[in-house]
Formats: structure tokens, sequence, C-alpha cells
């Protein structure tokens, strides 16, 4: 299927590494120009290889905790089509344990960074009115609030009101605002996530996994975590023109975890 991304511009914040990367290079099959964005020079430098033989790929820094890297990030864009506000953070700990800091930087990093390139890529897609696309990968901690890490998952939440919000300004217009939300996707954090709960003990990763899914997701239908790239086939679908009826969803990529939205 031709997803009519050809001649279209893609922003994917912290693509530099598992989700956001795998949307960034199936954009990039799918003949979009793709902005790369990672943290830091070195993330990027780590991610070259990855999109080698792409000739559309563009890479930019910034460290999206930090108000200033943002802006002068976004001075230096081209017009976009497409932003794709994957950047995130998790990790879990006790609610008795987090502290007012780690709070505000869970929202600075997970909510604000997509609000500020939000506030300043809307306005011209809506001027524009070209099936311009806004999505944010927020997660099925969303609604399933996990009680090992509360902090994320109202992040989760609260990007899905801020998405919801702005979709209901496209009113009348060719430009959508959505949200995916991935469940537990097997990246690099994850791979750290496993370790931890191993104890230093010897488990494999098939262990592991079913044993997570026995104690922390039970609900889940596929018992089993996603691929990026299985994320990154929904992402890029609903960056394509031929979503266009699709405006103000929760698309949920999460494995059957939550029972009802």
């Amino acid at each position: 299927m031709d997803l009519q991304l050809k001649g279209k511009t893609a922003l994917v914040t912290g693509s530099t590494k598992g989700i956001g990367k795998a949307i960034a290079k199936k954009l990039l099959e799918e003949g979009a120009t793709v902005i790369v964005h990672g943290s830091s020079e070195k993330s990027i430098n780590k991610s070259k290889n990855y999109f080698e033989g792409f000739d559309k790929v563009r890479f930019m820094s910034a460290d999206f905790a930090v108000v200033t890297s943002i802006n002068k990030m976004i001075k230096d864009l081209p017009d976009i089509d497409i932003l794709i506000n994957n950047l995130g953070i998790f990790g879990g700990k006790d609610f008795e344990d987090i502290t007012d800091d780690e709070w505000m930087n869970f929202f600075e990093v997970n909510v604000m960074s997509g609000i500020r390139m939000s506030r300043a890529l809307f306005p011209q897609m809506l001027k524009k009115n070209d099936n311009g696309r806004i999505i944010f990968i927020s997660s099925e901690s969303g609604f399933n609030i996990p009680e090992e890490m509360i902090h994320y998952g109202m992040t989760k939440t609260a990007q899905l009101a801020v998405a919801r919000g702005l979709a209901k300004l496209t009113k009348g217009t060719t430009v959508t605002v959505n949200s995916v939300l991935p469940g537990p996707t097997y990246s690099d954090g994850v791979q750290d996530m496993l370790d931890n709960m191993s104890d230093g003990d010897s488990h494999d990763k098939e262990q592991m996994e079913e044993q997570f899914f026995n104690e922390q997701r039970p609900s889940s239908l596929i018992q089993r975590f996603t691929d990026p790239e299985e994320i990154a086939n929904m992402a890029a679908y609903v960056s394509s023109p031929l979503s266009s009826a699709t405006n103000g969803a929760s698309l949920r990529a999460e494995g059957g975890i939550v029972d009802f939205i």
C-alpha cells in the first residue's frame, strides 16, 4: 500500500533508539524526508548506521529538558508536515520515593516537550491545510496506570488530553491530531528493566518476559512484548493522508492490555 508520504517532511522526536527509531525508518521507507532527533550528538552518531542508505534523512540534536535547546532547534527546522511526539522517559519507582523534582522532570520531558513542539508547528499546519499530522506516542499506561511508575502514567494521560484538545482545534481542516498507545515494547529500556527484575540471576528473555506479563500485565492478550516495528506501522498509517477520517483518536497498539476505552 502506498501511504502517499512522498514529498512530506516528518520530525520524529527521540528517534535515535526504540520506537522512535523504528518510526523514523518506516517513514523513510515510505518516501518521506525524516528528521531524526537525538538528545545529543553522541546519541545521533550511534544511530547513523541504522539509517545508512536513506538519502532523505537529516539529523538534529536538542536536549528537550532544556527550553533554550528546544527553541534553538525549532528555529532551525524546515517546514514540517508530520510531527511525531515520541520522546519520553520512564522508570519504575515506589510512589513514596518519587520526589517533587522527579515528578517535574517527567512532566517536563514527556509532556512539555510535545506541547512546545506542537505549539511551534501546529499553527503553520493549519494555515497550510495540507494533511498536516501531529501524533503523540502515549502508552496504555495512560489508561492502565502502573502502580510501579505512577509518575510515568500521569504524563501519558496528560499527553492524551493535549492531543484530544488540539484535535478539536482542527475542525474543518485536513490537519489531524491523534495518539498511539503502545503496550510494553521490547527496547533498550525494557531490557534494562528485565535485567533489574532478574536481581543478577541468570534468566533468558523468554523467562523474564513470561514473568513480567504474569505479574505486571496479566490482562495482555498477546502475552509478549510488542516490537518497535509494530508500533511504527501504526504511526506510519496515521501519518498518511489515507488516515484522513481518524482524528482525535487514541489508537491502541498495546496487545489488548486495556479492557475498554
